[in-house]
Order: C-alpha cells, then sequence, then structure tokens
C-alpha cells in the first residue's frame, strides 16, 4: 500500500483525533502517505482530502473532538454516493481507508468495500461503548468520568436542599455510562434500557427512602431508558411522591466534549497502529478494538450487527450497594 486514507463518521468522541494522530504517524513510520479527509464520508463525496504528514498532528493527542470534523452524509447511503466517493478516493490513489466511529460509520465502510473493492479497517470511537467486538471504545472513559464528575457536583446540592436529582446521561439504547457513573457516584438507583421493569424498581426504591426518613436522592437515568423521557418520569416521581422536590438535569452534550483521558489516548494510539498494520497485512473489513488488553479483530457486519451486554456482575453490584 502507498496511501491510506484516514475519516472520522459520526459522532464526535474524546480521544478521536489521538487516533487520527496515530493512523498519520503509523502510515509514515511503515513508509505510507497518509491522506486525512476531511467531514467524513461528505469530504470523500466532496473530494476534501489532503496529503499529511508528521507535522500536520501535532499537540492534537489532549483535545477533545475530532480536526478532520464529522458530517451526516445522506448521499453516502446510496449507492450512487458510495460510487462518488469511491471515484474520488482512487483518483487520489488511496489503497486503503481507516474510518473511525461507530456503527452507521462501519456500515458505509463494509458498503463501500463489498461494492467497490475497497479496503477498510474500522476504529470503534463513540462514548456509548456499545461496538461488539471490544471491550472498549475511544471516548467511552472520558465521558465516564464527565458524568461523575457532574453527578459528584449535582449530589451536593441535592443534599444541601433536600432535593431528588434525575439525572440523565447519554448513551443512546446502552446503559453502560449511566450504569459506571451510576455505582462510581453512589447512586440511589440507576435506570438502563436493559432492564425492563427499573421504573418499577425505582419506585419501590423511593417508597421504602420515604418510610427511611431519607430526603435526598441521586437517581441515574440512562437516555435510552423505555420511559418516554427523564422529563415524564420526574413528573411521575412528583406524583406518587408529593414529599420530595424533585430536580431534572440532563447532563447532555457535556459529556462527548473535552480532553480525553489518558486511557482514551493510550487506547486510541494503540487502535490507530493495528488498523494501519491490518491494511498492510491484507486483512480488511473488520474492525480493530480491545479485547483483555489484547488487540483483536472482528468482521464489520459483525460489529454492525450485534452489541455489547451489559455485565451481569456490575448490575448486582449495584443492587447490593444502592440498598
Amino acid at each position: 500500500m502507498k496511501k491510506i486514507g484516514v475519516l472520522t463518521s459520526g459522532g464526535d468522541a474524546p480521544g478521536m483525533n489521538a487516533a487520527i494522530r496515530s493512523v498519520v504517524r503509523s502510515c509514515i513510520y511503515f513508509g505510507v502517505q497518509p491522506v486525512a479527509i476531511h467531514e467524513g464520508y461528505k469530504g470523500l463525496i466532496e473530494n476534501n482530502l489532503e496529503e499529511v504528514n508528521a507535522r500536520s498532528v501535532a499537540n492534537i493527542i489532549n483535545q477533545g473532538g475530532t480536526f478532520l470534523k464529522s458530517a451526516r452524509c445522506a448521499e453516502f447511503r446510496t449507492p450512487e454516493g458510495r460510487a462518488k466517493a469511491f471515484e474520488h478516493a482512487k483518483a487520489a490513489g488511496l489503497d486503503g481507508l481507516v474510518v473511525i466511529g461507530g456503527d452507521g460509520s462501519f456500515t458505509g465502510a463494509m458498503l463501500i468495500e463489498k461494492e467497490h473493492g475497497l479496503p477498510c479497517v474500522g476504529v470503534p470511537g463513540t462514548i456509548d461503548n456499545d461496538i461488539f467486538g471490544t471491550d472498549f471504545t475511544i471516548g467511552y472513559d472520558t465521558a465516564l468520568n464527565t458524568a461523575v464528575e457532574a453527578i459528584d457536583k449535582i449530589r451536593d446540592t441535592a443534599t444541601s436542599h433536600n432535593r431528588l436529582f434525575l439525572i440523565e446521561v447519554m448513551g443512546r439504547d446502552a446503559g453502560f455510562i449511566a450504569l459506571n457513573s451510576g455505582i462510581a457516584a453512589g447512586a440511589e438507583e440507576i435506570l438502563i434500557p436493559e432492564e425492563d421493569h427499573s421504573v418499577e424498581k425505582l419506585m419501590d426504591c423511593l417508597e421504602n427512602s420515604s418510610r427511611a426518613g431519607k430526603t435526598s436522592s441521586i437517581v441515574v437515568v440512562s437516555e435510552g431508558e423505555k420511559i418516554g423521557g427523564v422529563v415524564e418520569l420526574g413528573r411521575a416521581v412528583e406524583e406518587s411522591f408529593p414529599e420530595y422536590e424533585v430536580k431534572v438535569t440532563v447532563l447532555g452534550h457535556i459529556q462527548r466534549g473535552g480532553k480525553p483521558t489518558c486511557a482514551d489516548r493510550v487506547l486510541a494510539s494503540r487502535l490507530g497502529v493495528a488498523a494501519v498494520e491490518k491494511l498492510l497485512e491484507g486483512v480488511s473489513g473488520v474492525m480493530v478494538g480491545i479485547r483483555d488488553q489484547k488487540v483483536v479483530t472482528t468482521p464489520l457486519e459483525e460489529a454492525i450487527s450485534k452489541h455489547n451486554a451489559i455485565d451481569d456482575v456490575l448490575l448486582r453490584v449495584a443492587d447490593i450497594v444502592t440498598v
């Protein structure tokens, strides 16, 4: 391979810049020309490509977001759009492509490889940690620490004013951020989409707390919880427990920003190197990930179609420590 392209797609995640840096410098180390693609698949369709060098990615490992930028691209979802993107990749001399993103990004990579033969390797970059084939995704650890710090601060107010706070964290349809941040921040209850009866459990928990005279509580709610929204849940709690002053806080996109943690920087660096090495070995159509501290590969189709499961041990821990 003489040229390898790199792009970021989908939602941004802390550590994406570290992954880009790793891909670029790995290419240079192995004597390959790295090509940066701006604005994801949209940039590939619009021919927004740029040959870069080691200095192009200097001083970005500690920055959140993605300096290549990311964009949704409806045109790339069509065969005609992917054909146009491939023509630009071919004209630029790309022999392979590293795609940093989530399952939607990997779907695009899988299709352009199947339809046009462009070798692609995926690098999991999403705060949700819901990609199958890796223990951790780039950005998850940073988002988790951001959530814990915010919940710690909110608890100060909850305690000072005898309030019940319902705090919504991100995670789409996965409860990894909610479960882990809830345990770490000492939440009284944690609601995640993987548990069908979590709302009933919440009401029972609040009933017990009310009987015990407890006047403040923290409840962490995953945004994917099947309740119709944290605001609606807040109203239901107020109606059932008028003695509580209920406040709702949605942490939102604060979890997607900020300087990546050491863990995310190291993970991104490892996976960036692995992605380039796999392409040079002739391996493509896969995602690189981490299992038991070792780099592994998972077919893109499998990474897209399956999801990481919540750890039953952690669920048990949460039940025990929230008594």
